[in-house]
């Protein structure tokens, strides 16, 4: 088993191209995260975060370079392949929740896991699991508009381990949360990703939120940077 959960590899993103508008998003970028690691990625709205961890969870195809996750390189497969991979392998989480109104809490981390396979009894257990363990079980019945912001993206996090990925993907995970509810929030996550020894990369432009993570890593004219 690879040690290495992502690897980016000369990664080139452009937008428009041979158009007048022409942008060049990702300039051969590289990355690196380790199994159990914590990375932040840190760049000004715009820079090109969304587009990196889209290409790094799939949802996107580079113009040039390779993903490999869990040791496994992207390039080349079938659409089939890379959801599979995708729904095994890769958690996500955004800035907003992006919930199932019409279900409960415990029913919108329940469902990704029938879509991967798993048994209804199995799901609802290990939905009402995670609910615990960031502290909110007991709202499993309760239906997104009856959560407050900081419990919708501590949902959102409970989702997105559902189907126990090998990686999180992160976005401004607490980007439209107030300072006092992002700290408890972010805290819920990190506990969440510590104690199940996942890998994650971690978009945000709070600088004190990444200075918790392992490394901090910076998008800086479509390249990346270690701090």
């Amino acid at each position: 088993m690879s040690d290495v959960v992502l690897r980016l590899s000369g990664i080139e993103k452009v937008y428009n191209r041979g158009a007048p508008g022409e942008v060049h998003v990702l300039r051969g970028a590289d990355l690196r995260v380790n199994r159990g690691e914590v990375v932040a990625l840190v760049a000004p709205s715009g820079a090109g975060k969304s587009t990196l961890l889209h290409i790094a969870g799939l949802l996107d195809t580079p113009d040039a370079g390779e993903v490999e996750i869990a040791g496994e390189a992207m390039q080349g497969r079938s659409d089939r392949k890379r959801t599979a991979m995708r729904r095994s392998e890769v958690g996500f989480v955004y800035q907003f929740h992006h919930l199932l109104p019409e279900f409960t809490a415990q029913e919108n981390i329940t469902l990704p896991q029938l879509a991967n396979g798993i048994g209804r009894k199995s799901a609802d257990l290990r939905a009402l699991e995670l609910l615990d363990s960031v502290g909110i079980k007991e709202r499993a019945n309760h239906r997104p508009g009856a959560l407050s912001g900081g419990e919708q993206q501590r949902v959102a996090f409970c989702r997105a381990m559902a189907n126990t990925p090998k990686l999180l993907l992160a976005d401004e995970p607490t980007g439209n949360l107030d300072p006092e509810t992002s700290d408890r929030v972010f805290g819920a996550l990190m506990r969440l990703v510590r104690e199940t020894g996942l890998s994650a990369l971690i978009a945000t432009h709070n600088l004190e939120l990444a200075a918790q993570m392992d490394r901090c890593i910076r998008l800086d004219g479509g390249y990346l940077r270690e701090d």
